[in-house]
């Protein structure tokens, strides 16, 4: 996970090279843990995720104390459930490795927990979407490892970028009491401010 991904003026998380945008959802409220700076590590905040072939990104409504977004790679991702408890909104859980900057020893980030709540509307959009492109993406993961003979001590989180998602988009079931918003084209043309890597992000983001 990163803290604070660059943004365009409108919230919009600026994209990676040949990184696509699948779906944005507002009205989710997005619960993560062991944040530096804030109070006992905990942050919880209402906004926006947006998904694309790379990442998911939270972006909070308004600013929780320093932090306006949440960047999770989705090959850092792990443990991801699908919870649908009685008295409560349904929600998916997980856990997310930090991205860890170069020449960092790897000891000194730890793993985060997160979960993201649907307390607007259904979730029959997002939760196919999200499953079936993590599980796209672990696949092509598995396969250029093994096409490299060995596996890399840490995974790019920008190998995901080569996951095919058109199809996906495609045949993408849409219920009609998700709020969920699909992206037939890319919000987001501009080639000359799309990113390259995750280290090469200001200080502070965009909004």
């Amino acid at each position: 996970m990163a803290l604070n991904p660059q943004l365009f003026p409108n919230g919009m998380p600026v994209p990676f090279v040949s990184e696509i945008f699948v779906l944005a959802r507002d009205g989710v409220e997005f619960e993560i843990d062991k944040i530096p700076g804030h109070q006992g590590g905990h942050v919880k905040a209402k906004g926006t995720i947006y998904l694309s072939n790379i990442r998911m990104v939270f972006v909070a409504s308004k600013p929780v104390g320093e932090y306006v977004a949440f960047d999770m790679p989705l090959l850092h991702i792990h443990g991801e459930k699908f919870n649908q408890p009685i008295f409560f909104c349904n929600n998916i859980s997980g856990q997310v490795e930090p991205v860890v900057p170069e020449n960092q020893p790897g000891a000194l980030y730890s793993t985060h927990s997160f979960k993201i709540l649907f307390k607007e509307g259904g979730c029959g959009t997002f939760v196919p979407l999200f499953f079936n492109l993590i599980a796209s993406v672990r696949q092509y993961n598995r396969h250029q490892q093994q096409a490299n003979s060995r596996p890399e001590p840490r995974t790019d989180p920008l190998q995901a970028a080569q996951t095919p998602v058109d199809e996906m988009i495609r045949h993408a079931y849409v219920d009609p009491n998700d709020p969920t918003r699909i992206f037939l084209q890319q919000p987001t043309p501009d080639s000359q401010l799309r990113r390259r890597t995750y280290q090469s992000r200001p200080a502070e983001p965009s909004v």
